[in-house]
């Protein structure tokens, strides 16, 4: 009797069509894909396009915490015990995100170590993100924050020299972003610009030079 192999687990293919407790949105662009204070029981995956997570606080005030892309997961929190969102994601532009019900997830989890590395690689990456952040705001100036804060938004040093970061992206929501305001932000942006450490057209593009910014005392 010939045994016949076990089927190899095709990720890609996988995370691209509906089933199971999966399935695509293809949010357009400012479309809320879940509000802070909803019930959390889900987890999200980018294929395509770009999503921001916000919170608002009790007096009224809106903060950006989060600009993601492609392959990047949000609303995992319901997989640690959170009941309600902590924060609201909104697409920044037309995209296609799959959707995870908390069930489905926790069996993918269990039962497919590819997607299992992914997952854990993903949140593993992030929590580093998350204290490197922490030491940025508790000992860089305005302007380094700026500037690491960019280069993280375009990737660069991983695959470009230069890539546009987010089509219209506000000196608002940077400002939101390092925990400054708008003004210092315009007046950053003008500097590097002059410089030629980044271009900006409608459209914003961030060169490798700029990381000199960053690591200059």
């Amino acid at each position: 009797m010939v045994r016949k192999k076990p089927l190899r687990f095709d990720l890609k293919a996988f995370l691209e069509r509906a089933g199971d407790g999966r399935t695509i949105l293809e949010p357009q662009e400012k479309q809320t894909l879940f509000s802070q204070g909803d019930s959390a029981d889900a987890v999200f995956y980018i294929l395509k396009g770009k999503v921001k997570l916000t919170v608002l606080s009790r007096h009224g005030k809106e903060a950006v915490i989060a600009m993601l892309r492609p392959d990047d997961f949000f609303g995992e929190g319901c997989l640690a015990g959170q009941h309600l969102r902590m924060a609201t994601a909104t697409a920044t532009t037309n995209g296609a995100v799959m959707r995870f019900e908390k069930k489905a997830i926790i069996r993918l989890l269990h039962n497919q170590p590819t997607f299992s590395e992914l997952f854990v690689s993903y949140v593993l990456s992030r929590n580093i993100r998350i204290e490197e952040d922490l030491v940025d705001q508790l000992f860089n100036s305005s302007e380094k924050r700026l500037a690491r804060t960019l280069l993280l938004l375009a990737h660069v040093g991983k695959e470009r020299e230069a890539e546009i970061v987010v089509p219209k992206i506000s000196q608002q929501s940077l400002a939101e972003i390092i925990g400054t305001t708008r003004a210092r932000v315009s007046f950053f942006m003008n500097r590097f610009r002059q410089l030629g450490l980044i271009e900006y057209n409608g459209e914003l593009r961030v060169h490798s030079a700029l990381l000199n910014i960053v690591l200059h005392d």
